[in-house]
């Protein structure tokens, strides 16, 4: 196992050039899975977390979100990436305070969004997420606080309906606030994605792939630095579990199960 110190430094270096898939696991199985298979970096995903555990997302409390990227840390060597929700606080001064803390769980990188959880303003304001943004920032550079932690700043507008050109704002915002990487969730089209790169280069964007669209070589080519899944490979496993169970209660049939990892796949993967 690297040090956190070394995890972050080759973690820095995976986004200075190129290309590369950072996959959501959601357990200590599948982090040391997607390792095995070859993956540079891993990223947690707060809502496949969420799910295993039996609750929905943005509902798992900060000290068991911790507690679960200590041990995701820990399960592997490759660096870990916490989706790391809204830092879980409001103000700057309690993102920075989590920040530190998720620091010292061993993440090599974290990414803060501006969603804010509140029906009434899921968004917070410009001035107050740009400030959330410097918040996370100091807390990494502090001394003794994880320095070489990629900060990922994330503009969920999209999601809500907004329009691209407010949502790149944003995402220059934070890279002007101190964020390395940065990501809005919700960008689909070729055209969209290749003008978010122009509009945070020479920082990295981050391009989520949650259903099948552009290949990982068409991303690169329109200079995408990193791509990750967030919690769609979680569904996926939840898709295949569930066809099966639904067909033996509904069917009285195991069809489903023949589709199945073998045991002895599942055995190479995990044995050290």
């Amino acid at each position: 196992m690297g040090t956190p110190a070394e995890k972050r430094a080759r973690f820095r270096q995976l986004h200075e050039a190129g290309c590369f898939v950072i996959p959501n696991p959601w357990d200590v199985g599948s982090a040391r899975m997607l390792q095995a298979l070859g993956f540079p970096a891993i990223a947690s995903t707060s809502s496949g977390m969420a799910w295993s555990s039996g609750r929905i997302d943005n509902e798992v409390p900060l000290e068991d979100a911790l507690a679960h990227l200590a041990v995701l840390a820990d399960a592997v060597d490759i660096p870990l990436n916490a989706d790391f929700e809204n830092g879980h606080a409001d103000t700057p001064e309690g993102v920075a305070a989590n920040v530190t803390r998720a620091l010292a769980a061993g993440v090599a990188g974290l990414s803060i969004e501006d969603m804010s959880h509140d029906p009434g303003k899921p968004l917070y304001d410009s001035a107050l997420a740009v400030e959330r943004v410097k918040a996370a920032r100091a807390a990494i550079d502090a001394e003794g606080a994880g320095a070489g932690a990629v900060l990922v700043a994330r503009a969920e507008g999209m999601l809500l309906g907004q329009p691209l050109a407010p949502t790149l704002d944003r995402l220059a915002a934070f890279a002007e606030a101190g964020a390395d990487c940065l990501y809005a969730p919700g960008l689909k089209t070729a055209e969209e994605i290749a003008t978010a790169v122009r509009a945070v280069s020479p920082r990295p964007l981050n391009v989520l792939m949650g259903a099948p669209g552009l290949t990982v070589a068409q991303l690169e080519d329109l200079g995408v630095r990193r791509i990750s899944v967030g919690g769609a490979l979680a569904r996926a496993a939840w898709g295949g579990f569930l066809r099966a169970a639904r067909e033996i209660a509904d069917e009285g049939r195991f069809d489903a199960l023949g589709q199945a990892a073998t045991g002895a796949e599942l055995k190479a993967l995990l044995k050290p």
